[in-house]
C-alpha cells in the first residue's frame, strides 16, 4: 500500500519554531515530528510514502533520508510552486498504484486506518474520507452522510448553532482509487476539501467515522498538547509513557536544585541551572536556563538563553534568542 502525505506548508502558525526548519522535521518529543506519522503508516501495512514537498524541501530530506531500515521506503515529490492539496497530489500521480491512502502532513493520530481501507474496499467507493468526531464542530469543515457512509454534503466551518453540524469532521485522511485524480486539472492549484470532493458527493464518495486519538499540531498551545499526551500514553506510539511526563534527554545537563516538570521536555544539549523551574514547556537542543528563571508553557527553539532570573510563560521563543531578566 501507498501513501501520498502532503508537508508543502510553511508551518505559519508555529512560527517561529518553523521559521527555518519544516513542520514535518519540527521535534516532538524525541523524534522528527513526521516520525510519528510513518509509524502510524508502517503500522497498517503501508510499504511506500510518497511525500508531496514544498516549503524546504532538502531540509526534509537531509532528516530523513530514503527512510528507516525495515520501514516504509520513502519517494520524494517537489511541487514547482504551491499547487494545493488536490493539486500536489496530482503532481505526484507518476508515482502512484491503482489505490493509495492520502493524509496531511501536520496530523498526530492513531486511527484505524485499516478499518478504513477494508470500508473503502467493501463499499466500492471511489474516495473514502476519514471522519472523526469533534466537540465544537464550529471550527472545522463538517460531513453530512447517508446511514452506508455516502458523503451527501460539507460544509465549512459554520456556526456551531448551525443545525447541520453534525459533529464529524474532515480528518485529513483519505483511500483514493488512481481514477480520482483523472478530476484534477494539472498544472495548477486545487484544493482536494473545497473543489474535488464537493463535486463527489452523492457520487461514489464516502466516509466512515473513526475514532481514536486525532490532532492538528499546527499551533504552539497544540504542539504542547501533543508533546503531554505522547509522554503520557493518550495517543498510541512507541514511546514509552514517562512519569509526569517529563523527558529529560541523554546530553541534557539539570542541575539538583532545579525543578522539571510536572510536563516538561529537556532536550540534548540544554542546561538547566540551580534554582530554574521548567513546567509544561519544550526546551530544544541547546537551550540554557539560567539560575532561578522560570519557564511556564511555553517552547524553546534551539539556542535558546534565558538569563539567571528571567521569566517566560506562554511564549514560543525563537532559535539562538536571548531572554534577559
Amino acid at each position: 500500500m501507498q501513501a501520498v502525505v502532503l508537508v508543502g506548508g510553511q508551518g505559519t502558525r508555529l512560527r517561529p519554531l518553523t521559521a527555518d526548519i519544516p513542520k514535518p522535521v519540527v521535534p516532538l518529543v524525541d523524534r522528527p515530528f513526521i516520525s510519528y506519522l510513518i509509524e502510524w503508516l508502517d503500522g497498517h501495512g503501508v510499504d511506500e510514502v510518497v511525500l508531496a514537498c514544498g516549503f524546504l524541501p532538502d531540509a526534509l530530506r537531509d532528516v530523513l533520508g530514503e527512510g528507516e531500515p525495515g520501514g516504509p521506503r520513502l519517494t520524494w515529490v517537489v511541487e514547482p510552486e504551491p499547487r494545493g492539496t488536490a493539486g500536489a497530489i496530482k503532481h505526484a500521480e507518476p508515482h502512484l498504484r491503482d489505490r493509495f491512502l492520502a493524509l496531511n502532513g501536520d496530523v498526530l493520530s492513531d486511527l484505524d486506518l485499516t478499518s478504513l481501507i477494508r470500508f473503502h474496499e467493501e463499499s466500492g467507493a471511489l474516495a473514502t474520507l476519514g471522519l472523526h468526531p469533534v466537540e465544537e464542530p464550529g471550527s472545522y469543515g463538517l460531513v453530512r452522510r447517508e446511514l452506508g457512509g455516502e458523503v451527501t454534503e460539507f460544509v465549512e466551518k459554520p456556526d456551531e448553532r448551525s443545525s447541520v453540524a453534525t459533529g464529524e469532521v474532515n480528518a485529513g485522511t483519505y483511500v483514493l482509487e488512481r481514477e480520482v485524480l483523472d478530476r484534477v486539472p494539472p498544472g495548477r492549484s486545487v484544493s482536494i476539501e473545497r473543489e474535488l470532493f464537493p463535486r463527489m458527493a452523492g457520487s461514489g464518495l464516502y466516509g466512515l467515522r473513526l475514532e481514536g486519538y486525532w490532532m492538528d499540531i499546527g499551533t504552539p498551545d497544540r504542539y504542547l498538547q501533543a508533546t503531554w499526551d505522547i509522554l503520557e500514553g493518550r495517543v498510541r506510539t512507541r514511546v514509552e509513557p514517562h512519569p509526569d511526563a517529563v523527558l529529560v534527554a541523554p546530553g541534557a545537563e539539570v542541575d539538583p536544585g532545579a525543578t522539571v516538570g510536572p510536563r516538561a521536555v529537556v532536550s540534548a544539549g540544554s542546561k538547566v541551572a540551580d534554582g530554574a523551574e521548567i513546567t509544561g514547556s519544550v526546551l530544544l537542543d541547546g537551550c540554557r536556563v539560567g539560575q532561578g528563571a522560570t519557564v511556564r508553557g511555553s517552547i524553546l527553539s534551539p539556542g535558546v538563553l534565558v538569563a539567571p532570573g528571567a521569566e517566560v510563560a506562554g511564549a514560543t521563543v525563537g532559535s539562538d534568542e536571548r531572554v534577559a531578566a
